[in-house]
């Protein structure tokens, strides 16, 4: 017996006519004839009662069925397994990044316990915006990213909260709001303000915060890069909302001279770091590469949430 005499099987159990069964497994009647009569042969009992117009299941037929199922399920996550394991001893691990990542979580330190696991796998990094790096894991064309959440996520796309970081307001350490408290976004409207990029997920927080009291404000510089965006503040260009837990990591390497920072008003502005991965249909990470890098940034980094994809 093996497994295709087991397709053969279900296939006119199912179907109850052999010529649709040959058809659906793509063989000549004759050969799936022969294969049926094998497998009663040696099982020593009839499997199906044949007439002129059907075939039926013997009582012994369908009881056989029942297991038949079961052992071709069986085979096929023995066969998952396998190529799982086998997806861990090649293939591609690629992964997005925003800026402003490192002091929340330690990719890097992920990636080389991913590398000590999975020397054949090759890792892509690449950094970008938060709608580019969500839709990346959409499309497929990343496995998993590291990005500001806001709003909700594609269809078989979820994700982990891993951080939520009040934004804070940063500005040059002569200006007017460092050091201040309690700052509201109506004292802020008549600064200039250093954005990200719209694509980024950070830009879209600040902007849908001011949208939502109703407020608008002046946006002259847009970069893309959140180094860029701190120097051009600290020499006094404009101001910049960005996550508290970034800045202070900056503060630390720089020197708390070149800025200054002022705390927002209750009800604080919260930026939310995600990983966004993609799902197969049984609602797991897709690839077996993306669950053990998933399973390390677990043992690493606390999640906060889990974030189901959209309808």
């Amino acid at each position: 017996m093996d497994l295709k005499q087991l397709e053969h099987f279900i296939a006119v159990a199912e179907l109850r006519n052999f010529t649709r069964a040959a058809e659906r497994l793509h063989i000549v009647q004759s050969g799936l004839s022969a294969s049926i009569r094998a497998l009663e042969a040696e099982l020593g009992a009839p499997l199906f009662i044949r007439t002129t117009r059907r075939v039926d299941p013997t009582p012994t037929g369908q009881a056989f069925l029942t297991e038949a199922r079961r052992v071709l399920a069986a085979a096929a996550d023995a066969r998952l397994v396998v190529d799982q394991m086998q997806g861990l001893q090649r293939g591609t691990l690629s992964i997005g990044l925003i800026q402003g990542v490192t002091p929340l979580v330690d990719v890097a330190e992920i990636l080389g316990r991913f590398r000590a696991r999975c020397p054949k796998v090759e890792i892509r990094v690449v950094s970008g915006g938060s709608l580019p790096l969500i839709e990346g894991v959409r499309s497929g064309a990343l496995d998993l990213a590291f990005t500001q959440f806001a709003g909700a996520l594609p269809r078989g796309v979820a994700g982990w909260m891993l951080a939520c970081e009040p934004l804070v307001a940063v500005c040059a350490p002569d200006h007017a709001l460092a050091g201040r408290r309690g700052v509201t976004l109506a004292a802020l409207v008549e600064e200039v303000f250093v954005d990200l990029h719209p694509d980024w997920g950070t830009r879209q927080l600040v902007d849908h915060a001011f949208a939502a009291q109703h407020l608008s404000r002046r946006s002259s510089f847009e970069v893309d890069d959140l180094a860029t965006q701190l120097d051009l503040v600290a020499h006094g260009l404009g101001i910049a909302l960005v996550p508290e837990g970034v800045i202070a990591h900056r503060l630390e390497d720089r020197g708390a001279e070149r800025l200054g920072i002022a705390a927002l008003a209750d009800p604080e502005i919260c930026w939310e770091l995600t990983a966004v991965f993609a799902e197969d249909e049984t609602g797991r990470p897709a690839s077996a590469a993306t669950r053990l890098f998933l399973g390390l940034l677990r043992s690493a980094a606390p999640v906060l949430e889990e974030i189901a994809g959209g309808a």
